[in-house]
Parts: C-alpha cells; structure tokens; sequence
C-alpha cells in the first residue's frame, strides 16, 4: 500500500522522529510505513490521519484497486 506520509511529514518540516514521538511508535516504524514495508494497523492509520487533519483516503493509496 502506498501511502503520502513522507510528503505531509516534510509538509510540516517534522523528522521521522517528530512523528513517531506524536503517534507514540518507533522512529524504525514510520520509516516502515513510509518506505512501504509495513501497513499500520487500522487504529494507526486512524491517528495518522487524525494526525494530518486527513481521511485515511487522503493518507494511503490502495495500490489494487488505484483508489
């Protein structure tokens, strides 16, 4: 699953360490997620997107469907 995190974190000019310390995870799985080898959770991906003042939708990119 693709996913736009790195943009919106660079956005705001935060590390990976700013935002693994505001979603409360490892600096190790931001960078998992963004580099696309691991899915966060759906609770996780809920406060990404909260986090962002986005949808889940506007966060990752089901590569499948190519929503």
């Amino acid at each position: 699953m693709k996913n736009r995190l790195k943009i919106l974190r660079a956005e705001r000019d935060w590390t990976q360490g700013d935002l693994a310390e505001a979603l409360e995870i490892s600096r190790q799985s931001v960078n998992a997620i963004e580099t696309g080898k691991y899915d966060p959770s759906l609770p996780l991906a809920f406060k990404i997107a909260d986090l962002f003042g986005m949808t889940i939708e506007q966060v990752f990119i089901n590569e499948e469907s190519g929503a």
